[in-house]
């Protein structure tokens, strides 16, 4: 058997951990269902996220992804300081993980699966209460890490300035320095989708 240039889940927990990361409860209610912002908020401060994986780097990393996904609704300003805020959103990354997930008949991985949980806060700064809290907000992508298993038609793919043929004549190593980082920005992106939402609607 040829030994793979990839390495192996440790365990089945790793496994079973990423799974759960694509649950993404609805936490704790303290807003009804609907637009759950306050009709006179106008600005929002984002506060550094906390990090309690071992990612370094991730949590600012994906503050980049809220505060796009916010200023792409035009319904809140972000500002730079909770002094010129009306609303003040926290959190924290709590799991992030990377585990292959398809194998081919070596049992060497032909797929990885990333993810991430995040928990969030939103605070109304003028009333000085909590408008909306959830700790269970997730999102995970496929990543393809050989050229046979690529699908050219996949929102992650069609993001990356490839072709069909450029995959396919790419190495396994080339498709997976290619496809895991395009897979990880997809999850990103989707994860802060998630969080506006939530966030947005009270759920």
């Amino acid at each position: 058997m040829r030994k793979s240039r990839y390495p192996r889940p440790s365990s089945l927990l790793g496994i079973v951990l990423a799974a759960s990361l694509f649950v993404a409860g609805c936490g704790y209610h303290f807003a009804s269902s609907g637009d759950a912002l306050p009709p006179s908020a106008e600005t929002i401060y984002v506060s550094r996220f906390g990090n309690d994986t071992r990612v370094t780097g991730i949590n600012d990393e994906f503050m980049r992804y809220i505060k796009d996904e916010i200023a792409m609704h035009r319904r809140l300003k972000v500002v730079s300081s909770p002094d010129m805020a009306d609303l003040e959103l926290s959190g924290e990354v709590r799991l992030t993980n990377q585990v292959p997930t398809n194998f081919n008949s070596a049992l060497e991985p032909t797929q990885y699966t990333t993810s991430m949980l995040i928990s969030a806060t939103l605070r109304d700064l003028h009333a000085k209460k909590v408008l909306w809290s959830s700790h269970n907000i997730g999102s995970g992508e496929h990543a393809p890490i050989v050229p046979q298993t690529t699908v050219t038609t996949t929102p992650t793919f069609l993001q990356q300035n490839l072709r069909g043929n450029d995959i396919a004549n790419m190495t396994d190593i080339q498709t997976a320095q290619s496809e895991m980082p395009a897979a990880r920005d997809v999850m990103m992106q989707r994860l802060a989708q998630n969080l506006y939402t939530q966030m947005a609607n009270g759920f």
